[in-house]
């Protein structure tokens, strides 16, 4: 069926948001030095400069979660060598943006195999940004490795609408992607964000079956669970706070929210960044 001029032109201003925005992100010139944490005795987390990044080394390869900027391919190699001399066989992407999915071009080059929700895979064929891996699923994938198990599980829309939670079922460890963060929710709704379901998709999470006490969120510091179930609570307060901003219109909303109350000083322009998309689906 042909689309009017009118949506073709939506489409098209859509995809060339979501280009600019991934941009934005990979435009991280100068990475900080990286750091590397050891979580149990066969995981680990780096940190610095984009999202967290987990390992976890066997015997027949490593299973890699996210990759952070392109730049910071270097050192995340130069982490994993400095435990293992395995390569990376597999990257589990837990969403499509620049600084968790900046490395896969390299890494897809090297040999490893790339899988992601098929949300994300579409956000990112959008934006059309590098890397693109070639596996996708819907509601959740097992890697198997070397005689240890890594589950990626899809519970719902939040950040974006592709966003996977990782699971590392013998080390009682999750891995939350950006679903969950040290900072204030940044809704990306030109990704799928919805504001209204983030906090019943974190729900969905600690109300499955995993079992896990550690948790490494998409940017931050290593939490525990009860920090996760604590951001329910922030998120929620957070779509109170943007319900009120936005009486006064979407376009200035942002200048009218304060979450100080929350324990976020200010606003961050890319949280601002979000909340006329916010706006427009709490009005709906």
């Amino acid at each position: 069926m042909l689309m009017s001029k009118e949506r073709v032109t939506r489409v098209t201003l859509a995809a060339a948001g979501a280009a600019c925005l991934w941009l934005a992100w990979a435009q991280n010139q100068q990475p900080a030095e990286l750091t590397l944490q050891k979580i149990t005795d066969d995981l680990y987390v780096i940190m610095g400069s984009g999202g967290n990044v987990a390992f976890m080394p066997t015997k027949e390869g490593v299973v890699l979660i996210d990759d952070k900027f392109v730049q910071d391919g270097p050192q995340i190699l130069a982490k994993v060598k400095s435990v293992t001399d395995q390569p990376i066989r597999y990257v589990i992407n837990t969403h499509q943006h620049g600084d968790h999915t900046g490395g896969n071009a390299a890494l897809l080059a090297a040999g490893a195999e790339i899988l992601i929700h098929k949300n994300a895979r579409a956000n990112m064929a959008k934006a059309e940004m590098p890397g693109i891996p070639r596996i996708t699923f819907s509601e959740e994938s097992q890697v198997f490795l070397g005689g240890k198990e890594v589950e990626a599980r899809y519970f719902g829309r939040g950040h974006t609408n592709g966003d996977v939670m990782i699971y590392f079922p013998a080390q009682k460890v999750l891995h939350t992607g950006d679903l969950f963060t040290n900072g204030a929710p940044f809704c990306d709704t030109s990704a799928g964000c919805s504001i209204k379901e983030w906090d019943k998709t974190i729900q969905k999470a600690l109300g499955s079956s995993m079992d896990f006490d550690t948790v490494i969120p998409g940017h931050g510091p290593v939490m525990k669970r009860a920090d996760l179930t604590k951001y329910v609570q922030t998120v929620a307060a957070v779509r109170d706070h943007v319900a009120k901003a936005c009486q006064g219109g979407a376009e200035t909303a942002a200048q009218r929210l304060n979450l100080s109350d929350l324990g976020f000083a200010q606003v961050s322009p890319m949280v601002a960044r979000g909340i006329p998309g916010m706006c427009k689906e709490l009005a709906q």
